[in-house]
């Protein structure tokens, strides 16, 4: 079943599957009863400082190389979630990853590269063991 990105306010497609949030912040001001995501995992969105380094806050934003490679650096700590997550992807399930309502291109977020840790994981479960 596909992976699907959106943001966490784009429309619930029926299509979506599981919704899961991956940002380090919970959107503000959204009552539980209006959350559209089945499941939050901040874990999987970038650090704190990552976050505060990609936006500026500290001094000149990093580029996104530098964000990727930090990222991608930082999601070697939640193997064990992805793998979780390729799991429900081999087992029939759709996932939708869930980035902020300010992210407005896909190819410059960190949905797409967990998309991509998440397809690569997938093919590696499934993959027919040597011996």
């Amino acid at each position: 079943m596909p992976i699907y990105t959106k943001r966490w306010n784009d429309p619930p497609s029926p299509d979506d599957g599981w919704r899961i949030l991956i940002c380090r912040y919970r959107p503000r001001g959204v009552p539980k009863a209006a959350e559209t995501w089945h499941r939050w995992h901040p874990q999987l969105g970038p650090s704190k400082a990552l976050h505060a380094d990609f936006y500026g806050k500290h001094g000149p934003p990093v580029s996104w190389e530098e964000y990727r490679r930090r990222y991608l650096e930082e999601m070697q700590q939640q193997t064990g979630l992805i793998d979780e997550l390729a799991s429900v992807l081999n087992d029939g399930q759709s996932i939708t990853l869930l980035c902020s309502s300010a992210c407005t291109d896909p190819e410059r977020c960190h949905r797409t590269l967990l998309k991509e840790l998440i397809e690569a994981a997938s093919s590696r479960l499934r993959a027919p063991s040597g011996g």
